[in-house]
């Protein structure tokens, strides 16, 4: 993979220069240009001399006739064609660009070879390159990780500050299943973002996970000790809610895991397992002997401007939908669909059906609210991709008409998920 790399980098380089090199080469100086005009010229004076010696022959003009066309082309002639001229030897600046074509030649390899070496992604490539070449053998897949893995450690020892590499190095020992390696890389994260509370944080709760799973779910010291460094930056930082959640239910102490897990649905709607921790939330209730609660739609403030729209999903997909796929829910003024969304609500398809108000809290900016237009058009989608922006594939459904926008609930307007999109 390396040799193919570098040859391709070599012959990329060997055209690059070419378009600098070859202008300095091979074009055509302007003494050349200027000699070959003179030539022209001088081939034309003789070729009209001749013409006027057949001319004389025929008896087409007389002597003296001939002799004044004769004497007159022949100044013509030296005027344009000087005898004492000598094409010139020199361009100027011509030395200069020779230089600047040497220096190319020299610097330009080298510094691509440097600069790569520096941030290149060649790793990368390599890495996946040898995965593809694998195949299916878990084993070599396994030893190839672990091989890499180590590569990549040694850079980010040698190089500390590196949020992103640290991340990826306590992601892949966390899919290997080496554990301490990756409460260890988390924590080495943890350091590197160390003015950002915020990244700090996940950092740890990362660390803690990882040192849960190293000792096999209990709640050691050092867990405990790490999901309060993080909390204390972050009291809601979600892998240790997570994690308090978990250790709460094995205690059978159902209500606190309830309240952990419950805290990150408000915190992070758009959870990646946001499915399984509903999951557990039901199951805590369950053991509870309780029903959980009917998801409660926001309360919309006092007199404020909206909608009430109410989204299903048509039976037809019900069975293609993970549901941990994202659903957008938003307005768009009836007279522009070209525009930014008035409304907008983020929210996963394990939420269908539900039951929203769309007002100004879910405005995107404040100059562009809900309450600004008279009609609004509500679209529900649903996407794997997780952009907001339509993508072939998507499944989606809007009003049938413009919904008036007004300080009345009333009974919400029916929008459903009824159709997949498809490219072009």
């Amino acid at each position: 993979m390396t040799q193919s790399f570098w040859i391709a980098a070599t012959v990329l380089i060997i055209l690059a220069l070419a378009f600098v090199l070859y202008p300095l080469f091979f074009h055509r100086r302007e003494a050349v240009k200027q000699t070959d005009l003179r030539n022209q010229n001088l081939m034309a004076y003789r070729t009209r001399m001749a013409e006027l010696e057949r001319e004389r022959q025929l008896g087409t003009i007389d002597d003296e006739a001939y002799q004044q066309l004769y004497d007159e082309l022949a100044g013509a002639m030296l005027d344009d064609v000087p005898e004492d001229h000598t094409p010139e030897k020199k361009v100027p600046g011509r030395k200069a660009a020779m230089v600047v074509a040497l220096i190319s030649v020299l610097v330009v390899p080298a510094a691509a070879v440097y600069l790569y070496d520096e941030w290149g992604a060649l790793d990368g490539v390599e890495a996946l390159a040898t995965m593809q070449e694998l195949g299916d053998s878990d084993e070599a897949r396994v030893a190839q990780m672990n091989k890499l893995t180590e590569q990549l450690r040694s850079r980010l020892e040698a190089s500390p500050d590196n949020p992103d590499g640290w991340a990826m190095l306590g992601q892949t020992y966390m899919r290997l299943e080496r554990h301490e390696d990756a409460a260890w890389a988390f924590r080495k994260l943890a350091d590197s973002v160390e003015s950002d509370d915020q990244s700090r944080a996940v950092a740890l709760g990362l660390s803690a996970q990882a040192l849960f799973f190293q000792n096999q779910g209990a709640m050691t010291r050092a867990v405990t000790q790490t999901i309060e460094d993080a909390r204390a930056l972050n009291p809601d930082e979600v892998n240790s809610l997570g994690l308090l959640g978990i250790h709460a239910f094995s205690q059978e102490n159902y209500r606190k895991a309830i309240e952990y897990w419950e805290r990150i649905q408000e915190v992070a709607p758009d959870h990646p397992q946001l499915t399984s921790i509903q999951g557990g939330i039901k199951e805590a209730y369950s053991r509870l002997g309780e029903q959980p609660p009917e998801p409660a739609s926001p309360a919309p403030d006092a007199n404020a401007e909206g909608v009430t729209v109410r989204v299903t999903l048509d039976d037809a997909f019900s069975e293609d939908i993970p549901e941990d796929t994202t659903l957008f829910l938003f307005a768009r003024a009836a007279n522009t669909q070209s525009g930014p969304p008035l409304a907008v609500v983020r929210l996963t398809a394990g939420a269908l059906p539900v039951e929203m108000r769309l007002d100004n809290r879910h405005a995107m900016s404040p100059q562009a609210v809900i309450s600004s237009a008279d009609e609004v058009v509500v679209t529900a989608r649903l996407t794997r991709s997780g952009n907001i922006n339509a993508q072939p594939g998507d499944w989606q459904g809007s009003t049938d008409t413009p919904v008036a926008v007004s300080e009345e609930t009333g009974a919400p307007v029916a929008v459903v998920i009824d159709q997949q999109l498809t490219g072009g």
